[in-house]
């Protein structure tokens, strides 16, 4: 295929020609030509390749979409209100804003980015929400019954409607199973895993599970895990049958262990469904994590890294966390992508009351962290990719869950921040180079 040259300046007076192919891989460095995105390790650091074989690092932006947010998830869009004004259609919005990411030097389609873009000359992700769409929910915290059947098809459906049309299209990077699933005690719900599961319906298979796991954990003595567990069950059969309620209060030093023992056997159960699901109708492409909201908890960890190409973790820091990424690296053995990291701007004219990530002062104070945050991750060998959320602002009345903050590359009215998006350009033209090194 015909390379795209760019020049890269490297000091005063001298530049070097750098050739990328039509996928924007680095010719510099080459990895297996396999016909699809990959990750591939080469020379003591991991890259994504690309279809042709060249070193890719996933430079992304998440919910690139024309339709822009909602006021409250179901009112007028001020987005694509300004955009039907400014384009006229759809279709030039679409022109317009790929030729925009390409332009700041970004690669990728990130999460929730519209279907429409891609085929347009970028690489892009697809979010099959497995679990979400089984009854989970990120925002409260509601986990699913991985051992229920209701969970299994859901995979199934969702591999063989979103995967299965895509398994030959070498313009996708891979698939995110869900997003930011709580997967124990956090901001949303104090309970764990396996206190859920003892409060699922009598019957339900994942009770059953968790009743058989404590059974088998404490060899068949009813008495001993109703002393570990408040004190109130006799028999495994009330146990198994009777209405049990956590909220995390109670909790002893004992059952916080039971609970990160089966949080393992949760974790690979879930992984290994999402995974078998998808190699089943799409066996070309990465699977690449759950989306890990800000960190991941280490019972999960090796069972994700069993099962997938890449970790995804949702990252909103003022600096990466470079030993907790270490550490996650550790126990996955497998690459990393940053699904998610944003600055907000005080000057904007929003009330980023609502939503993750640090606030800073002005543009120019959000230009220069996201230079900070994307040249200290880049260092890090083991990171092949970061997503910035997101494409467009979110309104000042907020959006669905209320956020109302100053993410965007572009404002409402789709005006570009221009302090932000040159930075970007300028940061995005050097990763490479600092990535080797």
């Amino acid at each position: 295929m015909r390379a795209i040259m760019c020049i890269v300046i490297l000091g005063m007076g001298s530049a070097t020609i750098v050739a990328f192919d039509q996928y924007g891989g680095w010719e510099e460095v080459k990895g297996r030509a396999t016909g699809f995105f990959h990750a591939e390790e080469i020379g003591g650091r991991w890259w994504l390749v690309t279809p042709e074989g060249n070193a890719f690092l996933s430079k992304g932006v998440c919910a690139v979409r024309y339709e822009g947010d909602r006021i409250g998830g179901k009112g007028r869009s001020p987005y694509k209100e300004a955009c039907q004004q400014k384009y006229g259609s759809r279709e030039a919005w679409s022109e317009a804003a790929v030729k925009r990411l390409k332009d700041c030097g970004f690669n990728t389609l990130g999460a929730w980015s519209g279907g429409y873009l891609f085929d347009r000359g970028l690489a892009y992700t697809v979010i099959l929400n497995v679990a979400a769409r089984a009854g989970a929910n990120w925002q409260h915290g509601t986990f699913v019954d991985v051992f229920g059947p209701r969970f299994a098809q859901s995979a199934e459906d969702q591999a063989r409607k979103q995967c299965a049309p895509r398994k030959d299209d070498p313009w996708l990077l891979g698939y995110f199973t869900d997003n930011e699933l709580h997967w124990g005690p956090d901001w949303r719900t104090k309970t764990t895993l396996l206190e859920e599961y003892l409060m699922l319906p009598a019957g339900a298979p994942g009770r059953e599970k968790a009743v058989g796991f404590l059974k088998e954990r404490y060899g068949g003595d009813a008495a001993k895990a109703g002393e570990a567990w408040g004190g109130e069950t006799t028999s495994w059969e009330e146990m198994a049958r009777a209405e049990m309620k956590f909220d995390g209060s109670k909790r002893t030093a004992q059952s916080l262990a039971d609970s990160n023992a089966f949080l393992a056997i949760v974790a690979e159960q879930y992984f290994k469904v999402c995974r078998e699901a998808v190699q089943r109708h799409d066996p070309n492409h990465m699977v690449m994590g759950a989306r890990f909201a800000g960190h991941a908890r280490p019972e999960v960890l090796a069972p994700c890294g069993k099962y997938s190409d890449a970790v995804s973790l949702n990252m909103y820091l003022v600096h990466p966390h470079a030993r907790a990424l270490e550490a996650l690296y550790r126990q996955t053995q497998r690459p990393i992508i940053i699904g998610e990291f944003s600055f907000r701007g005080m000057d904007s004219g929003l009330p980023n009351t609502k939503g993750a990530g640090p606030k800073v002062k002005d543009q120019e104070a959000r230009a220069a962290a996201f230079e900070r945050y994307v040249t200290e991750l880049v260092r890090l060998p083991f990171v092949v990719g970061y997503h910035w959320f997101k494409y467009a602002d979110e309104p000042k009345e907020g959006r669905f869950d209320g956020e109302n903050s100053n993410y965007g590359l572009v404002d409402n009215d789709d005006n570009p921040w221009q302090v932000l998006c040159g930075k970007m350009t300028e940061v995005n033209a050097k990763v490479y180079g600092i990535a080797r090194h």
